[in-house]
């Protein structure tokens, strides 16, 4: 009775190249880029594979347990350390618990492995919002005037683009002054929020 093998995708790969090396339509060269070997390796298995034929493709290890295989007992007591005594802990914590207090040596991507199939993702930390506290307005009107500008077709079709320059007091919210300007620059802030400032002030009484 003939034994039937089965290839995996990286077999049946090389299967393909090695043919094709067979036939003369690739070379050594070409062929270790192909399956990202060294010449030498891939001299060695095509004289397998002349000898043996697909069976010198299947790797050796294929349905074989791990010799590091983790056993179902230490799985089930990494579960059930997580889950209780160690519940809220992240993977590397987790791992580190383990090694030092348990006595039980895994890697982290280990820990992982047996967290997961059993519906236990590490946590995640939520950050506490940063709640923006509000600038304090100024006590007294006059005391702080602030200028912005907006360009824009104010005129519609009428005439050119204008900037608006609005002056606003901090502490009342009040417009204190407006002016249109073909360009916002520097002196013109200034000016307007000089003048919008006297104004408040008088309006506040606090000029003399």
């Amino acid at each position: 009775m003939r034994e039937t093998i089965t290839l995996n995708t990286q077999e049946q790969k090389r299967m393909m190249v090695l043919n094709r090396l067979l036939v003369g339509q690739l070379t050594a060269v070409e062929a270790a880029v192909l399956l990202d070997l060294s010449e030498r390796q891939v001299r060695r298995l095509l004289a397998a594979y002349q000898k043996e034929g697909a069976a010198a493709l299947v790797h050796g290890n294929r349905g074989r347990k791990p010799v590091q295989a983790i056993s179902e007992e230490m799985r089930r007591q990494v579960i059930e350390l997580a889950s209780m005594t160690y519940v809220g802990c992240n993977y590397q914590h987790l791992r580190d618990l383990l090694a030092e207090r348990e006595g039980i040596e895994l890697s982290r991507a280990s820990v992982r492995r047996i967290r997961l199939p059993a519906g236990m993702s590490t946590p995640r930390t939520q950050r506490r919002r940063q709640h923006r506290r509000r600038r304090v307005r100024y006590a007294q009107e006059g005391m702080l005037v602030q200028i912005d500008g907006s360009r824009h077709a104010w005129l519609g079709d009428r005439g050119p683009w204008l900037c608006l320059i609005a002056a606003i007091d901090d502490a009342t919210g009040k417009l204190a002054a407006t002016v249109f300007r073909e360009q916002e620059d520097a002196s013109l802030l200034l000016s307007v929020g000089a003048a919008a400032a006297l104004a408040a002030r008088a309006a506040s009484g606090s000029l003399s």
